[in-house]
């Protein structure tokens, strides 16, 4: 099973890539607090998943009629619902509870 890397695993790693790209020659530049790399900031962020065009489904008449079918062959046959029991209670004529029967719903 693949290892998933920490997130200390992760900054030794992202820390060995800027040693390496500082030691090739290349330099860091500082980035005044609250500027944004987008081009426009007052417009709505681009959602990156859906930034192809819209494909067609591809029409299949027989699959669609067919599972029609199944279906209306599946509301018609109800199976019969079963008796349910419940517990009653009996009480006397002063409302105290004498005993508990099991009656058919």
């Amino acid at each position: 099973m693949k290892k998933i890397p920490t997130k200390a695993d992760l900054r030794i790693e992202l820390q060995k890539q800027i040693d390496a790209f500082t030691r090739q020659g290349g330099e860091i530049d500082k980035i005044p607090r609250g500027h944004s790399g987008r081009e426009n900031t007052l417009g709505s962020f681009q959602t990156p998943l859906f930034n192809e065009p819209k494909t067609d489904r591809t029409p299949i008449p027989e699959v669609v009629a067919e599972l029609d079918a199944r279906r209306q062959k599946k509301s018609g046959a109800k199976k019969p619902t079963e008796k349910r029991r419940r517990e009653k209670v009996i009480y006397d004529d002063f409302g105290d509870p004498i005993r508990k029967i099991w009656v058919d719903e």
